[in-house]
């Protein structure tokens, strides 16, 4: 290499640079990594500096020929998933592909530093480039700002994005053989779809400080009034007020209709339209509509169904059934049920998340779990760590996958559903990080030697997909 420069998080590398990133067990070998800087954007808050940036990578390889990539939008997130995240790109993803990255730094300390505009500027470049990956984040409480001094409690990047983006998110537990479910029956999966849009995400809530009349008033743009009665309050107490659209609901309805029927599954959708007749009843009414004017034919030609349950009863039939259908649910319904689902299937570390846009090409792929705190704390402290990383994995195969449908890419898809596989046979032949062997032994029957820990296991992911795609 003719020019190193050390590449470290928050730091701006010049363009036509070759650089080394350091990272714990990541090492290049004799593979030169060139990065080519184009659309820089700065922020300066206080004394930081930071950047978004687009780098277009390739590894220069005796042996290989790369697979060229479309644009992706790379989004950088937090703690012990961040760590992984460059250990994937770097052991699994450079090595494969030229491809072309749209970067945004998600991590806590550049959102604040730029006032979360970086948060809306990478939902927007999503937009532009229809593929989003991206790594977990950390959404701040009390005791995050305060640990990195943050200017405000910011909002969930992950409902930002959300929000601008529109759609449904789809989550799907990643199935191995030689995982004890929690739920034995589980023989299919089950792929919840959450209306990832407004309900209680975008409420307004508030103290009652007293007695006194809660109402509720809507006002029409030629002057006319609904106006409703909550609640005579006769002391202190707490109020909240929720919407949605029909726009959205009309949206989240042909997303679960199109995904139903491209996995050749049944659907079902859960409220609670006995209870909240006009809400909930809304969600019912638009799918049964939307249903038996554009859908309902072709489910009928692929033998499968569409079918609306109370939420309680959609509750007692997924614990008892086999699985094998789609779930379409409200958005606090979608977030709660689909770790439940999750963990009935073994671990929360082996699930996909996609959102999926009404446009049906525009998505954002990430993992279904957090930033894994106490592994980074353990991490930072120079002890060894056994992080389970499929999921991960997953979000960055899944948004290959879809860039690949977009750009009739084949062997981009070849090479994303290798990787897949590669990870699924890897933990079924015994290699597995330590959550997993959990799973198959128990917490008090385990040694060191029944897992790997968390560069390890990428490091035999890495060693056994360069073996299937020689193979190949």
């Amino acid at each position: 290499m003719s020019k190193v420069a050390m590449f470290l998080p928050l730091r701006f590398v010049k363009a036509n640079t070759h650089f080394i990133r350091t990272a714990p067990c990541c090492q290049f070998g004799s593979n030169c990594v060139t990065s080519s800087c184009q659309s820089i954007e700065r922020y300066r808050t206080r004394i930081t500096v930071t950047y978004s940036f687009v780098r277009t990578f390739s590894i220069s390889s005796a042996n290989m020929t790369k697979i060229k990539v479309g644009p992706v939008v790379d989004i950088l997130g937090d703690e012990m998933t961040r760590i992984i995240w460059d250990s994937i790109k770097e052991k699994l993803i450079f090595p494969y592909l030229d491809i072309e990255l749209h970067t945004y730094d998600l991590g806590i300390e550049n959102r604040d530093a730029t006032d979360d505009k970086v948060t809306v500027e990478c939902a927007e470049a999503i937009k532009r480039y229809n593929v989003g990956i991206k790594c977990a984040t950390i959404t701040p409480d009390e005791k995050r700002v305060e640990e990195f001094k943050l200017k405000q409690m910011w909002k969930s990047p992950n409902g930002t994005i959300r929000n601008i983006l529109g759609g449904t998110v789809f989550r799907e537990p990643i199935i191995c053989k030689n995982i004890p479910r929690l739920v034995i029956n589980w023989k299919k999966p089950i792929i919840i779809g959450r209306h990832a849009h407004a309900d209680q995400y975008k409420a307004t809530d508030f103290i009652i400080p007293g007695p006194g009349k809660l109402e509720i008033k809507w006002t029409g743009e030629s002057g006319e009034n609904i106006v409703h009665t909550i609640y005579d309050f006769k002391g202190a107490g707490i109020a909240q007020a929720q919407y949605n659209t029909d726009e959205s609901i009309t949206a989240f309805a042909h997303s679960s209709f199109q995904f139903a029927l491209n996995r050749n599954y049944p659907l079902y959708l859960s409220t609670k339209n006995t209870i909240l007749k006009k809400y909930d009843g809304r969600f019912k009414d638009i799918f049964q509509e939307i249903y038996e004017k554009e859908y309902k034919t072709q489910f009928e030609a692929k033998k499968i169904w569409y079918e609306h349950r109370l939420i309680d009863d959609m509750v007692a039939y997924t614990m008892k059934s086999e699985g094998g259908f789609v779930w379409s649910c409200k958005n606090y319904d979608g977030d709660v049920q689909s770790d439940s689902i999750a963990q009935g299937y073994g671990s929360l570390g082996l699930m996909t998340s996609v959102l999926i846009c009404p446009d049906g090409r525009t998505i954002e792929s990430e993992a279904a779990h957090g930033t894994v705190t106490r592994h980074y704390r353990h991490h930072q402290q120079g002890q060894e760590t056994s992080t389970n990383s499929v999921a991960s994995i997953f979000a960055w195969t899944r948004g290959l996958i879809h860039r690949a449908k977009l750009d009739n890419n084949q062997k981009l898809q070849h090479f994303a559903e290798t990787l897949e596989k590669v990870c699924i046979d890897t933990i079924e032949s015994g290699f597995m990080t330590k959550d997993l062997a959990i799973c198959i032994k128990g917490m008090h029957n385990i040694s060191r030697s029944d897992y790997l820990s968390t560069f390890e296991f990428i490091d035999k992911i890495g060693e056994n997909l360069k073996k299937e795609l020689a193979t190949a």
